[in-house]
């Protein structure tokens, strides 16, 4: 649960700087969360979860 929250924090974070320096209009962000919500309900959902979780665990493992 942790991991998702610090997902959407740092997702939040890149839209607002993408909004305030690179262009992004308000109106764009609001469609592509609006996509997000879409996705999360449909029947890809799981398989975008196995995705996110298994990239999550590989940079996790990632030893610098």
């Amino acid at each position: 649960m942790a991991l998702s929250i610090s997902a959407v924090v740092l997702l939040a974070i890149i839209v607002f700087l993408l909004v305030r320096k690179s262009g992004l209009k308000a109106g764009h962000a609001a469609i592509c969360m609006l996509l997000g919500f879409y996705l999360a309900s449909s029947s890809i959902a799981p398989t975008l979860h196995q995705l996110t979780t298994n990239v999550s665990s590989m940079i996790s493992n990632i030893r610098f």
